[in-house]
């Protein structure tokens, strides 16, 4: 299996809560959309410094995170974001990797209730087309 891509919007959530209260105008809110790569090997969203940047996120902690060949990297973890794929949503703590591609890892996928499709190659809602937690 190839990798597998999604188109995602992820904004500031602290900009989203400063819209709902009227401290901020709607367009206001930092947003990017970009192409992650679906990692079911990865916690969280992963994102750049620049990505990191645009969104004007502040930095909750630092941790070392496990990447990929076994080594380790001191990182910092940000505040929530909002992430937003097709009409599903999820909010996630983002860990900021120096450099390099972002991720879309299972703590989001889930909370979409979302699963690859290996045969497609394409994200797909686990329960069809609407979004269902568990809370068992």
């Amino acid at each position: 299996m190839g990798n597998v891509y999604a188109e995602i919007t992820v904004k500031n959530a602290l900009d989203v809560g400063n819209a709902r209260a009227g401290q901020i105008a709607e367009q206001d809110v930092r947003t990017v959309t970009l192409t992650a790569i679906v990692d079911t090997g990865a916690t969280t969203l992963v994102i750049n410094e620049d990505i990191f940047n645009q969104l004007g996120l502040t930095v909750l902690e630092t941790r070392n995170i496990n990447v990929a060949g076994g080594g380790k990297v001191l990182c910092k973890v940000t505040d929530p974001v909002h992430i937003y794929w097709k009409n599903r949503f999820a909010s996630a703590n983002a860990v900021v990797m120096p450099e390099g591609k972002p991720l879309l890892g299972v703590i989001p996928l889930e909370f979409m209730d979302l699963i690859v499709d290996p045969v497609r190659q394409e994200l797909v809602g686990a329960n069809g087309d609407e979004a269902l937690l568990m809370a068992m």
